[in-house]
C-alpha cells in the first residue's frame, strides 16, 4: 500500500496550491519564504504548453514555458515548498474546523490545508476548423502582445471572434498592414466596427472558412467552404476559453460574467467568495498572461501568510486573556 493512501494520517499543510503555473509557482515561492509548509499539487498540463517562447515577461522574454516552470520549481524547492503531480479531485471543509480542507489527491491522497489557492488555468477550445489545432502555437496564434512581434509584417488572417468580432483583427493591424479578417460563422460587423475596419485597411472576406493550406509545413492560405483560397501566411483565433473552475465551483465559488465568459469572483488579493480560498492565473480571468498570473499569484501568497499570521495570534492573546 502507497505511503500516501487514505488508509494513513493525513499530511497537514499551511497551504495547498492547486496548479503549478506561474500563478502557483508565485503564490508557492512566497508562501515559502514565508516559512509557510505549502504543498503545490501540478496536473502538467499548463495552458502555454505549445508555444515554443513566451513574451511581454521582463527578463524572461523569449525563454521557453519548460524552461520558465523548471526554473520556478527549482526556487520554490529552495524554499522547503513540496511539490508533486497529480490531479486534485476533491476538497471540503473538514470537520470540526471552520478554516481548514481536506484535500483529495488522484482519489487515494488526503492532505489537509488551513488554505487553499487554486491556480487551474483555463482550456483554449479553438474553432473546428481543418488544421487550426495541428498548427496551434506554430502559425495559428491568438495573442498579438504574445506573437504579434515575432510575425510583424507578414500577411495575416483573423477568424472573427463570435463576441468581439473585428476587434482582433483592429488590434493586429498595428504589427502588419496586411490583415484580412474572416467573417466565418460571425454576424456582420456593425456600422461603427466597419469604419475602423476600413480605417485600418482590414479586407473583410464573408462566408465560412473550411480549413487552411499548408505546404512544407507552414500555412500559404485560407481555403474558403466554397473552394476559393485567399493566400495567408499567419491565422490569428479567438479561442473560446473555459476557466477550470471545478474545484473552486464546488466549494461554492461565486462568478462574475465577463464578454469572454463567467469567471470566479475575487477581490484585489485573489481571495473568493469562500472563506479560506483564493485564486490566481486563467482560472480567474481570460487575459491573465504570464506576468499576470504571477503577480496573482504573489498577491495571494501575502494576503494567505497575512491572514494566517492575525488568527495565530489572535488565538494566542485569547487564551492569554482567559
Amino acid at each position: 500500500m502507497s505511503e500516501h493512501t487514505s488508509a494513513h494520517e493525513p499530511e497537514s499543510y499551511d497551504v495547498v496550491v492547486v496548479g503549478g503555473g506561474a500563478a502557483g509557482l508565485s503564490a508557492a515561492l512566497i508562501l515559502g519564504r514565508s516559512r509557510r509548509r505549502t504543498l503545490v499539487v501540478d496536473a502538467g498540463e499548463p495552458r502555454n504548453a505549445p508555444a515554443a517562447h513566451m513574451h511581454g515577461f521582463l527578463s524572461r522574454d523569449g525563454m521557453s514555458p519548460a524552461e520558465f516552470l523548471e526554473t520556478g520549481r527549482r526556487e520554490i524547492a529552495a524554499y522547503g515548498v513540496e511539490w508533486t503531480t497529480g490531479q486534485v479531485t476533491g476538497a471540503v471543509r473538514e470537520l470540526g474546523d471552520a478554516e481548514g480542507f481536506v484535500v483529495t489527491v488522484d482519489d487515494d491522497r488526503l492532505v489537509r490545508a488551513r488554505r487553499l489557492v487554486v491556480t487551474t488555468g483555463l482550456v483554449d477550445e479553438l474553432p473546428a476548423i481543418d488544421g487550426v489545432a495541428e498548427r496551434w502555437g506554430r502559425d495559428v496564434l491568438h495573442c498579438p502582445y504574445c506573437h504579434g512581434w515575432e510575425v510583424r509584417d507578414r500577411a495575416f488572417g483573423v477568424i472573427a471572434h463570435p463576441v468581439m468580432a473585428a476587434h482582433q483583427a483592429l488590434v493586429l493591424s498595428h504589427w502588419s498592414p496586411d490583415v484580412t479578417l474572416f467573417l466565418h460563422t460571425a454576424a456582420p460587423l456593425a456600422e461603427e466596427e466597419r469604419a475602423r475596419v476600413a480605417a485600418a485597411g482590414v479586407e473583410v472576406v464573408t462566408g465560412e472558412v473550411a480549413g487552411l493550406v499548408v505546404e512544407e509545413d507552414r500555412i500559404t492560405g485560407v481555403r474558403m467552404a466554397d473552394g476559393r483560397v485567399v493566400e495567408r501566411e499567419v491565422l490569428f483565433v479567438g479561442p473560446r476559453m473555459t476557466p477550470r473552475d471545478g474545484l473552486l465551483t464546488a466549494l461554492g465559488a461565486e462568478t462574475r460574467e465577463t464578454p469572454l465568459g463567467d469567471f470566479v469572483a475575487v477581490d484585489e488579493t485573489g481571495r473568493t467568495s469562500v472563506p479560506g480560498v483564493w485564486a490566481a492565473g486563467n482560472a480567474i480571468g481570460a487575459q491573465e498572461q504570464v506576468i499576470n498570473a504571477a503577480s496573482g499569484g504573489y498577491r495571494a501568497g501575502v494576503a494567505i501568510n497575512t491572514e494566517l499570521l492575525m488568527n495565530d495570534l489572535d488565538r494566542k492573546a485569547a487564551a492569554t486573556a482567559g
